[in-house]
């Protein structure tokens, strides 16, 4: 499985927006800056985050981005299959290693849905590193 950059940088904006929860909208131009992504494409990921109910947007001067729910009830898994859609290591497995395919394909969803935007924040925020995540 290869993540998309369209995942990455959208795990990226949901973590950003855990980290600063309960501060307020977030606009996409701060996020863009703080992450060094282009504020153009986060518009483009935004979208889908917000009609899957993950996001909600605030208008006016001082608007932006919340969460809609508490960061450690959203996980890394929520995120991802709203971006890149369920998860598939091979398109058409009628094989006879069908099964191998399904559970390594679990095990993914099991480690994607063990992390929520909560846990990844405090990581990041405790370690300074980059939050970039490839899977």
């Amino acid at each position: 499985m290869k993540l998309s950059t369209k995942g990455r940088y959208g795990v990226t904006l949901m973590i950003d927006l855990a980290m600063y929860q309960g501060e307020g909208p977030i606009s996409l131009k701060s996020i863009a800056e703080r992450q060094n992504l282009s504020e153009h494409y986060l518009e483009q990921l935004i979208a889908p985050l917000r009609n899957a109910g993950l996001v909600r947007s605030v208008r006016g001067a001082y608007g932006g981005y919340v969460l809609t729910k508490p960061s450690a009830e959203i996980t890394i898994g929520d995120v991802i299959r709203v971006l890149e859609g369920p998860i598939s290591l091979v398109d058409d497995p009628q094989d006879d290693l069908a099964y191998l395919w399904d559970q390594v394909r679990d095990a993914i969803d099991q480690v994607l849905d063990s992390v929520n935007l909560a846990d990844a924040a405090e990581r990041k925020m405790s370690s300074g590193d980059s939050f970039m995540f490839y899977i």
